[in-house]
């Protein structure tokens, strides 16, 4: 079976199914393999950056054998069980559907008056506090996440997947996982995490900016102002910390006529974040439901265009 084939119907499985709790999930065993690969290093070197590259290479290195072993096992035993556990590792590595749940979640506790609800259910997706958070400031965390996670969670997977079919995807999520357990800069991760940090931001630099330019013609397609996205997203795709967040967020409230970033709460201690957008419309619930269609629109169309891509070059 094809690869193309096999990442078309490992998207149809995450449009159907999600991310299943009951499901065992290949990022949640990476995670464990990070923590235990900490522990390791930071007995073996005293030098703490050190300790941290030398984990995400173990890590990479376990990740990128043991899907290799698994995908040429199958097909040893059977071709079609090698096409089938292809499109399962790929379907592990698309996080469409929960991301759209979730936050179609959030907005349903505001249509229903339950700040305080919507406020738990938004923290699931962000970092920020949302304690005190009124309606505007929930819909603007939300949208920002959904944003934001149009490229980790679809497009960058998909992209890998394109160029590096099952195992480029599972390494990719691998890269994703160190990130969110070591990128931090605190005391504890500030050195250690720093080459996890740093090859994220490597490995989301293309989808990051695909997934803006995406997100701009998603705007089209889905009748929102593509005009603003564009200009938006050319004007403040860099008013970010991160160097590839931006990018989506920048689309996103452009297309919408939100203004996103600003002051956020992070661990009682206020935040000023630059802005990306105009003011031009007061966040409301129905915000929630744009984005969600224009992550879904996105998702279509870098789909048609990475498989097409890939079609074009490889024949």
């Amino acid at each position: 079976m094809r690869l193309e084939l096999q990442i078309i119907l490992a998207l149809g499985l995450d449009a159907l199914l999600g991310d299943p709790r009951w499901l065992p999930h290949p990022v949640r065993w990476i995670g464990g393999l990070a923590g235990w690969a900490e522990k390791f290093t930071r007995w073996l070197f005293k030098d703490e950056r050190r300790a941290g590259i030398v984990t995400v290479i173990m890590v990479l290195f376990v990740t990128s054998v043991f899907s290799g072993l698994l995908l040429w096992g199958a097909g040893k035993i059977h071709p079609r069980l090698g096409d089938l556990v292809a499109v399962l590792m790929l379907y592990t590595c698309f996080a469409a559907k929960d991301l759209l749940a979730h936050s179609r979640r959030v907005y349903e506790a505001l249509k229903a008056d339950d700040l305080a609800e919507a406020r738990q259910r938004v923290a699931l997706l962000v970092g920020r506090d949302t304690g005190e958070l009124d309606q505007a400031g929930v819909v603007r965390a939300c949208v920002e996440s959904v944003a934001e996670n149009s490229s980790d969670g679809v497009v960058a997977p998909l992209f890998w997947a394109v160029v590096g079919g099952p195992v480029g995807a599972l390494l990719y999520k691998a890269v994703s996982t160190l990130d969110s357990t070591f990128g931090y800069k605190n005391e504890r991760y500030l050195h250690f995490g720093w080459a996890s940090a740093r090859l994220d931001d490597l490995v989301n630099f293309i989808p990051a900016r695909l997934s803006g330019l995406g997100l701009v013609a998603a705007a089209l397609v889905s009748g929102r102002d593509s005009e603003a996205a564009w200009r938006v997203y050319r004007r403040d795709c860099h008013n970010h910390a991160s160097p590839n967040s931006g990018h989506p967020e920048a689309a996103v409230a452009g297309a919408l006529g939100l203004q996103l970033g600003g002051v956020s709460r992070y661990f009682g201690k206020l935040v000023e974040k630059p802005t990306l957008g105009d003011a031009l419309e007061e966040p409301q619930p129905g915000h929630i439901l744009a984005v969600n269609r224009l992550v879904l629109t996105l998702t279509v169309l870098a789909a048609l265009v990475l498989l097409a891509g890939r079609l074009a070059l490889v024949g």
